[in-house]
């Protein structure tokens, strides 16, 4: 599967420490994520990721434009909602085409590691076929 992951500033070392914890998991699909939490990923966890732009140069835009291609199957995007953001327009696009495309999507670490684990023990049925 492919899995998109974006976090705003707040979140981004949150996103970090979720995906150590879930490294395993991860590494066995394609993770995709915004510039610079694709860059703390890799150096947190040595997973390989294909970084987008920055969130604020259009990575959220290519993300919108991967979700709408059906080309991401799975999106964690850990929101700060005390904080504005500049290009929230953007942010609201992957949410609201997540939502229009059926693509599951998880807004913050309860959510995100429901969808994780459901992965992997569908996963691990699916071996056993």
């Amino acid at each position: 599967m492919k899995i998109g992951l974006v976090a705003h500033d707040g979140k981004k070392k949150l996103m970090q420490n979720f995906c150590i914890a879930y490294r395993v998991i991860l590494s066995k699909h394609v993770i995709c994520a915004t510039g610079t939490t694709g860059r703390l990923i890799e150096e947190a966890t040595g997973l390989t990721v294909h970084k987008y732009l920055s969130g604020h140069l259009g990575g959220e835009q290519q993300m919108a434009a991967q979700v709408e291609h059906g080309e991401l199957d799975l999106v964690i995007f850990l929101r700060d909602p005390d904080n504005k953001h500049p290009h929230e327009t953007d942010l609201k696009s992957v949410i609201r085409l997540c939502d229009l495309y059926n693509i599951p999507l998880a807004t913050n670490l309860a959510s995100a590691e429901v969808l994780l684990l459901a992965l992997d023990q569908n996963e691990k049925e699916m071996e056993r076929f």
